[in-house]
């Protein structure tokens, strides 16, 4: 004779571990691409403004490294609050709701059975149910936290990592359009060799980022691009406007 336990207990811990990491690789990705494109954007930018108004390549480079380095910081910052208040948000989520629980048992409840009967059971079941699930706390309270508000425990560590993901992705992305000023000789040629890599990888990271969201690959790819291209643009035109006046 076959054990269902065998057979089912082994599929809902894979379909868990499955979505578990589905999460945190999404969550990370956000990461990434926030990272990303304030990291090819930006940094671009500011080296094309300043190759309009200075030929000193070693200046741009200067410039661009202290742009990089704070702006990493901030972006890290940032993402490192977000979490913090994601979960400080949750803690005072749950502190309320163990509260309730102990105070207002009854009206808890009816809000259990509320939800049972969104769920189409009888009335009996959802006596049952609601009994059941109050006779423990813990579990009546996570169940409200996800149910009833819709929140998720966060991951303590989500904070640190998520600024570390953003703020190593904006390093990444800022040394590409940087990188070409260190083999130039003068701004000018740096910034064209810098315009046609960075407008490159624009391109390759708006594919994947449509890719990943769903929405048209090529069309998301190309709006990227011209972003940070006009972001560049009005960068250089400014500087020389600027330049022209002193």
């Amino acid at each position: 004779m076959v054990n269902p336990e065998n057979i089912d207990l082994p599929v809902d811990s894979k379909t868990h571990e499955h979505r578990e990491e589905h999460m945190i690789s999404a969550v990370t990705l956000r990461d990434i691409v926030i990272g990303m494109s304030d990291g090819l954007t930006v940094p671009f930018a500011l080296a094309a403004g300043l190759s309009g108004a200075v030929s000193n390549t070693s200046l741009i480079i200067i410039a661009g490294l202290a742009e990089i380095a704070a702006g990493s910081i901030a972006m890290g910052l940032g993402g490192y609050l977000a979490g913090k208040t994601e979960v400080d948000h949750y803690n005072s989520e749950l502190k309320r709701e163990y509260e309730e629980v102990e105070t207002v048992p009854e009206i808890e409840k009816q809000e259990l059975r509320t939800f049972f009967s969104s769920l189409g059971l009888s009335n009996e079941i959802q006596n049952q149910a609601v009994e059941e699930v109050s006779r423990d706390k813990e579990k009546w309270v996570e169940l409200m936290m996800k149910y009833e508000l819709g929140l998720e425990k966060p991951d303590p560590k989500r904070a640190a990592q998520s600024a570390f993901n953003i703020g190593f992705s904006y390093v990444v992305g800022g040394l590409i359009p940087l990188c070409p000023y260190f083999f130039a000789s003068n701004g000018i040629e740096g910034l064209k060799i810098s315009t046609v890599i960075t407008l490159v990888c624009l391109f390759i990271f708006g594919y994947f980022k449509s890719k990943f969201t769903g929405v048209n690959k090529i069309g998301g790819a190309f709006r990227v691009m011209m972003i940070g291209a006009l972001a560049a643009g009005c960068a250089f035109a400014i500087a020389r406007l600027i330049q022209g006046h002193y």
